[in-house]
């Protein structure tokens, strides 16, 4: 492992890279075929503003060369389940996932497979799994522990328990002819585990042996055989275990919206959805697509075909490790057929509505407003002395911009450096003629700038008589601004609400700067 400041040492070579605080705490580890150049991205001037608070907080980066980039996306798996950095993707469900395991005991019992932080299973034993439905793990265990009469007790004791009286145990503690049998009953049980969906010879066999029982006049042993065909078919297998099988398909919709990517899939098993998930994380550095289906298959089972509603530049390499992972081969494709593009669609369509909800719900409640802000419309002033002021309008619905909204102003009534005039001619002029044209109000009126440029926004709406929401952001400290209030409204870097009012600003600032520029070019 080498350690670097000046990223003009780093090699064009594939690799990882790990990138540490003033602590010495890893905050973000990252792959790459070309180290250098991939290192280097990150100290670009045009960086988006959640890199640039990665990079802000960078203060030495670490690196380790592999051969391969094959090789570099293994390693950086390991490296982020050990480390956990708080900038790269982390899954919140790996625990759904449930693994059983048989220890490796003199009469061994049947417990739930722990992991460690790197994904190894704890413990020496025979691990069975994955099981699905983890709220339902312990009935599963239990179901089995009597049925196959497997001891619960942690050190075997010298006198037989409460299980044994009923009758859940038959006490290898104390009876040697229990002892005898009790490995029969941990093949048995392993049998199971393992194909869980070949299970019906186990209780065939059963049904043979209670019969005889009941010839042989042994009741109490019929009894017994009848309690755990019971117990046997409420496990319900065919719900509770993931086994994939040659038609298995699991599918995938991305949408990223505001440097936030949010992914759903489904599952299907024999055509049918058999579960489905949602995941969110920030698309920083290498916190994409293809990296969150490699951290996702780590503690999920593979199916035969990955369907994706847009195909990573990894795809081969993607293809490659997962057919290794899951010893046999496996396919990443987008929608071929309208089987697959109606799933889709589907899913999609539910990240879409999950996301306007969310972004609406929040938003309203942090401004206090009494509708959702489905529509925004945001002003800026772009000012390059008096010849050259403009002012520009952007328009967001449902939190995507709708460009053939934006306005761009010409600046007619103000001379000189008064961006407060501005905002207020421009206001004015955009919500009098919206008004006169019976055109569609927005939900939101939004202003770049502070208290100040707030007032005159408002006096503007009042002169144009409409009334209409408005809020300000000022840059400085991305504090927000509503009318009747002197306390800016703080909002957490992270929140939703704050993001769109950024990328609001952001779309009206730089559809202003280009209008400005283009009206100064045409001037020289």
């Amino acid at each position: 492992m080498y350690e670097v400041i000046d990223t003009k040492n780093i090699p064009q070579h594939p690799g990882i890279y790990i990138m540490k605080d003033e602590d010495d705490t890893i905050i973000y580890i990252g792959k790459a075929k070309d180290l250098k150049r991939r290192v280097r991205s990150y100290f670009n001037r045009t960086q988006d503003y959640k890199t640039a608070r990665l990079v802000e907080s960078i203060h030495a980066i670490e690196y380790i060369l592999t051969d391969t980039e094959s090789e570099a996306y293994l390693l950086e798996s390991g490296m982020i389940k050990r480390h956990r950095p708080k900038f790269n993707i982390e899954l919140k469900d790996q625990e759904r996932y449930t693994y059983l395991k048989v220890t490796d005991e003199q009469y061994p019992r049947l417990v739930v497979a722990r992991r460690s932080r790197t994904g190894h299973f704890l413990g020496r034993g025979d691990v069975y799994g994955p099981f699905v439905y983890g709220s339902s793990k312990l009935l599963t265990i239990g179901t089995l522990r009597k049925s196959f009469k497997i001891r619960t007790c942690k050190k075997l004791p010298k006198k037989v328990c409460l299980e044994y009286h009923l009758g859940n145990c038959e006490g290898p503690c104390e009876f040697v002819d229990a002892q005898e049998r009790y490995k029969t009953h941990v093949e048995d049980l392993k049998g199971v585990l393992k194909h869980p969906n070949q299970s019906e010879a186990f209780t065939d066999k059963l049904r043979v042996e209670m019969t005889e029982a009941a010839d042989m006049r042994q009741f109490e042993r019929a009894r017994e055989i009848r309690d755990t065909l019971q117990r046997l078919g409420s496990l319900q297998y065919e719900q509770k275990m993931s086994t994939i099988s040659k038609d298995d398909e699991e599918f995938f919709g991305v949408r990223i919206h505001d440097m936030t990517a949010t992914i759903m899939n489904f599952k299907l098993v024999a055509g049918v959805i058999r579960d489905s998930d949602k995941f969110t994380f920030e698309t920083i550095g290498d916190n994409n697509l293809g990296n969150f289906i490699f951290q996702y298959y780590s503690t999920h089972p593979i199916p035969d075909f990955i369907i994706l509603s847009e195909m990573p530049p990894e795809r081969d390499v993607l293809v490659q490790l997962l057919s290794q992972q899951a010893g046999h081969s496996i396919d990443i494709i987008t929608p071929d057929t309208p089987m697959r593009h109606s799933m889709i669609k589907l899913l999609l369509k539910n990240i879409d509505s999950g996301l306007s909800t969310n972004l609406h719900a929040e938003l309203q409640q942090a401004l206090k407003l009494t509708s959702s802000p489905n529509i925004i419309e945001c002003f800026d002033i772009s000012n390059h002395g008096t010849e050259f002021a403009v002012g520009a309008m952007s328009c967001l619905v449902d939190g995507k911009p709708e460009k053939s909204r934006y306005r761009r102003f010409r600046i007619k009534t103000v001379l000189g450096q008064d961006d407060y005039s501005m905002i207020h001619e421009v206001v004015l002029r955009r919500y009098k003629r919206l008004k006169k044209e019976g055109g569609i109000m927005p939900d939101l009126v939004l202003i770049d700038g502070g208290k100040g440029q707030l007032s005159s926004a408002v006096a503007a709406l009042q002169k144009a008589e409409v009334i209409l929401p408005c809020a300000s952001l000022a840059k400085e400290n991305e504090e927000v601004y509503v009318p009747g209030t002197s306390e800016p409204i703080i909002m957490p870097s992270n929140s939703v609400s704050l993001h769109i009012l950024q990328y609001a600003r952001d779309e009206a600032h730089r559809f202003g700067v280009a209008y400005n520029n283009a009206i100064r070019r045409s001037k020289l």
